[in-house]
């Protein structure tokens, strides 16, 4: 399929700027595979779909403050948001404006951190060696901003309530420069709710890398590749995966990394593997599910790896229609916006 199959026209005033309040105010679509029905709900009903048997998964990897700025030594600003630590004090990143980051500058953010571009690795990338004598994770969570995605246009920075509603109740493991935004709608009352329904409620971890958002720029989809992220499965959360698979019972993912990371950990004889990993699985149309079978998901950029993912799930023709409603119904997208229950 191509890339084109995958837009759909957004107004720019319903990309959601701020957070809600509360977090399970949100409003929820539900999606029916089997029937097509599309309906209108609210995230406070999700506890009342779920039913005694269910295991519900949760990505529990937390955001740090992956977005650093700084000064080149001639005085420009710059900045660099980490991807993802190579060792030895050198990181991956994104630097802007790379074009004037040539190998060897030096770039300061505070009399605690110095940097320096050691390699240049192409569409904006760079790797850099950072120089502190202070542990550095420490001082990227004090001079950090919050690493809100692109589209969120602010006349001011990044805010401590970002550091706050930009990550789950229930994150715990460090690793992520973006949030698992389907986990963004839950509260703690949520999640008694849920398991006082008997429904069995793990976490995994997926650390959430540059793969997730990083542009597709193919135009046949099935040459686009999304970089390899890392994930690890409990013995706890394996158990109960397997019992679901023996028992017949739903696999609810929340999010689509918990479902790239679920796809990728059970193997060819459809038992969940414990262990550390690299989820390098790229769901396309004609990929065949293993092992989820709901998802909860926000709603998606036109032409993105996730909105494929999502498709292929639930089929393009069903979820373009949602998408449609989703617009016409004035719903709230992206990372601080609704969600879709696709059953």
């Amino acid at each position: 399929m191509q890339l084109s199959d995958f837009d759909y026209e957004l107004p720019d005033d319903l990309i959601a700027q701020q957070p809600l309040e509360d977090r399970e105010a949100s409003r929820m679509m539900t999606v029916d595979r089997a029937s097509g029905a599309v309906n209108d709900r609210r995230f406070s009903d999700f506890s009342q779909m779920l039913r005694p048997g269910d295991v519900l998964v949760l990505n529990n990897t937390r955001v740090f403050p992956a977005r650093l700025l700084g000064r080149s030594e001639t005085g420009a600003n710059v900045e660099v948001f980490l991807i993802r630590e190579i060792g030895g004090s050198v990181w991956e990143a994104l630097a802007r404006p790379a074009r004037r980051l040539p190998i060897g500058k030096r770039i300061v953010f505070n009399e605690d951190l110095t940097a320096e571009v050691v390699e240049k690795t192409g569409d904006g990338k760079v790797m850099v060696r950072f120089e502190s004598a202070r542990d550095l994770e420490k001082v990227f969570d004090e001079i950090g901003k919050t690493p809100l995605p692109p589209y969120i246009k602010r006349d001011h920075e990044t805010t401590d309530s970002d550091r706050a509603r930009y990550q789950t109740v229930f994150a715990k493991i460090r690793g992520s420069i973006a949030a698992p935004t389907a986990g963004l709608h839950f509260t703690d009352e949520v999640i008694t709710a849920i398991s006082a329904r008997g429904v069995k409620i793990v976490e995994i971890t997926l650390h959430v890398g540059y793969g997730t958002f990083e542009p597709v720029r193919v135009k046949d989809i099935s040459q686009h590749r999304v970089s390899s992220e890392q994930y690890e499965i409990g013995d706890i959360a394996a158990e109960a995966l397997n019992n679901a698979i023996r028992d017949k019972g739903r696999i609810i993912a929340v999010g689509t990394t918990t479902t790239r990371a679920l796809e990728s950990c059970i193997s060819k004889n459809g038992e969940f593997v414990i262990g550390r990993s690299m989820a390098d699985l790229t769901i396309t149309p004609g990929y065949q599910f293993k092992a989820v079978s709901s998802l909860l998901t926000n709603f998606h950029l036109p032409k993105s790896s996730l909105l494929i993912l999502v498709s292929t799930f639930a089929g393009r023709q069903l979820i373009m229609k949602a998408y449609e409603h989703a617009v016409a119904e004035r719903y709230r997208f992206y990372s601080y916006g609704d969600c879709m229950f696709i059953v």
